[in-house]
């Protein structure tokens, strides 16, 4: 992204109080607390992944708290931190104190399913991929609903919260715990070969490079998505950050094909369980050329029915798998 893009993008995720006033320091740690002071700048007109961190004020000081994750904290602190800097204000008052192993998974914890070799779709667009109709059943930071796909048990699951970086994988092995056999994770990644442009397909793949280490899981879909039209498929990166992706982290990755920072985390902790896992994500920008459209914008202009378009793809190529495969 431009420097107007990003700061636009920045924007939309920095809580209010810190675009306000000025503090003397910014803390961001580990918690999920909604008696805190919620940000007027959450989502609205959609159900899930509309939850900001929230905020604590103590006298010149503000506790930014957001779901307990280091990458999700890392990457908030330095959305702040950016945010400030690009506003002629000091990144300097900006820290961050990683949540230790404990809080992170009692936090993840919290998620109760009753599942029995489920396949678990989780992540983005669920409200237009489950039954119409459907009733959501609520848990505390979730809601979930259960219908049958071609004699498959499916499970729907959406989170309020983010579910970034490493929580997402403490999320499969949490499901893997409860039962689940299988989890296709439904998103978005940013393409790092220049001729894709944004919103116009869909991607997916088996091996992920996390942490400088290749990472291959049991493929939910076992090829079947990758041949599918409109469908791109490559070796993923996991990044825990859009702000750490510059032209050197480019440079150093333009061999590989899209980016984000949760897949990884899941694929390695479906292998570690013995679980089934897959991803079939909308690339929704481009990080080697410019496009109009990037994660600054979009709900604006063509964004929103070009990815309905791909959503109805997404559901078509699901339930195709099943039905060539149930299990």
């Amino acid at each position: 992204m431009g420097p107007e893009s990003l700061l636009r993008y920045l924007t939309i995720k920095v809580h209010h109080l810190i675009q306000e006033q000025e503090w003397d320091g910014i803390r961001v740690v580990g918690g999920y607390d909604r008696l805190a002071v919620i940000s007027r700048h959450e989502k609205t007109g959609k159900p899930f992944n509309i939850e900001r961190p929230t905020a604590e004020v103590h006298g010149r000081e503000l506790v930014i708290k957001a779901f307990p994750g280091a990458d999700y904290v890392h990457h908030y602190a330095l959305i702040i931190a950016t945010y400030l800097a690009m506003t002629g204000r000091p990144a300097s008052t900006v820290t961050y104190q990683l949540p230790d192993r404990a809080l992170a998974r009692a936090a993840v914890e919290q998620l109760d399913l009753n599942l029995d070799g489920d396949l678990v779709i989780v992540g983005w667009g669920l409200q237009y991929l489950a039954p119409v109709g459907g009733v959501w059943t609520r848990g505390p930071g979730y809601a979930w609903q259960r219908t049958v796909v071609h004699g498959r048990r499916v499970v729907y699951l959406g989170f309020l919260h983010s579910i970034w970086g490493d929580v997402a994988g403490r999320v499969v092995a949490r499901l893997a715990e409860l039962g689940a056999h299988d989890v296709v994770y439904i998103g978005k990644v940013g393409a790092l070969a220049p001729e894709i442009e944004p919103n116009t397909m869909l991607a997916t793949g088996h091996e992920s490079l996390v942490g400088g280490t290749r990472v291959a899981w049991d493929d939910f879909f076992g090829g079947f998505a990758a041949t599918q039209p409109g469908v791109h498929t490559g070796v993923h990166v996991t990044s825990p950050s859009i702000l750490l992706e510059d032209r050197d982290w480019l440079a150093k990755h333009a061999e590989y094909a899209f980016v984000d920072p949760e897949i990884g985390p899941m694929g390695a902790a479906a292998c570690q369980a013995g679980i089934g896992f897959g991803y079939l994500h909308v690339i929704s920008n481009n990080l080697a050329r410019h496009y109009p459209a990037d994660l600054s914008n979009e709900r604006h202009g063509d964004v929103i029915p070009r990815r309905a378009v791909l959503v109805d793809q997404i559901r078509d190529i699901i339930a195709n798998r099943l039905a060539a495969r149930p299990i």
